[in-house]
């Protein structure tokens, strides 16, 4: 799916009277197929961004297309038929707690199934090897008839990656898909996402505080600060001083470490146990 912005400008529905713009004059052109990474500080703009292309959030300002078509100018069956083609993982999936996990994962189907089906599915999932192959990818393949609220924090992010696998989305939409997982794990997990995305066609649109995850799997990177795009290079053009520009006065989100003047986090109490 192509997306393109030309100045556009998006405010949080919240956002009290002068406050700045979530994005600012935002001008991007991205071609179907193409897989990027949005990097920045924390407040930068980054999820809002997605919000936007995934036509959740109206921009106050400028245009926005995703394969010519400007989604806020369409009636709404059409822009209902348009959200159908994209999906938005966002960083903490929304998934009924008591919901097995092959349910959870199907639900990525939903947009092409009819009321019947899907509620079928309900009662007895439809397709569960192709579930099953989506949660393999994410090294989830034991969890598949799991309930939801048994699952760690990094396997429900896992559990949401694996919905796009099985939807019929030409544009993803990933927001902070690794915050709960290890290092060698978010490695493997965005690896997969970015080789299925390329293997399918996809578009692939992914926010990231990892920076060096970032770096190391996507072709083209985004810089945002303060809702505006710092830079737009492949990779092995984001230079360190570059990056010490975008995350100035937030070093500390670069190098993956808390804030200096944080607190350090209490040590556990110590419980004794008399026998």
């Amino acid at each position: 799916m192509k997306i393109s912005l030309a100045d556009l400008t998006a405010r949080h529905p919240t956002a009290r009277r002068g406050a700045p713009d979530a994005l600012r004059r935002l001008t991007l052109a991205i071609d179907s197929g193409e897989q990027l990474a949005v990097i920045g500080p924390s407040g930068a703009g980054k999820t809002t961004l997605l919000e936007v292309l995934a036509c959740a959030r109206p921009p106050a300002a400028g245009e926005f297309k995703l394969n010519d078509q400007a989604p806020w100018r369409l009636a709404r069956r059409a822009l209902q038929r348009l959200r159908g083609q994209l999906i938005l993982v966002p960083q903490v999936p929304p998934l009924p707690p008591r919901q097995r996990v092959v349910t959870a994962v199907l639900a990525g189907r939903l947009p092409q199934w009819s009321l019947w089906r899907a509620l079928r599915s309900l009662a007895y999932p439809v397709d569960i090897p192709a579930a099953d192959e989506a949660l393999e990818a994410f090294e989830l393949s034991d969890k598949l008839f799991e309930r939801v609220d048994r699952l760690s924090g990094g396997e429900r992010q896992r559990v949401g990656l694996a919905r796009a696998l099985v939807s019929p989305a030409q544009l993803w939409l990933v927001d902070e898909p690794l915050s709960a997982l290890d290092p060698a794990r978010a490695q493997r997990a965005v690896s997969a996402l970015v080789q299925q995305a390329r293997a399918r066609g996809v578009t692939l649109v992914a926010t990231l505080h990892q920076v060096d995850v970032a770096l190391a799997h996507f072709p083209r990177i985004l810089g945002l600060r303060d809702g505006q795009l710092m830079f737009d290079l492949p990779a092995s053009e984001v230079t360190p001083d570059k990056l010490a520009q975008l995350y100035a006065a937030h070093e500390h989100e670069l190098r993956g470490a808390p804030p200096a003047d944080e607190p350090p986090a209490p040590a556990p109490p110590v419980v004794m146990q008399c026998r």
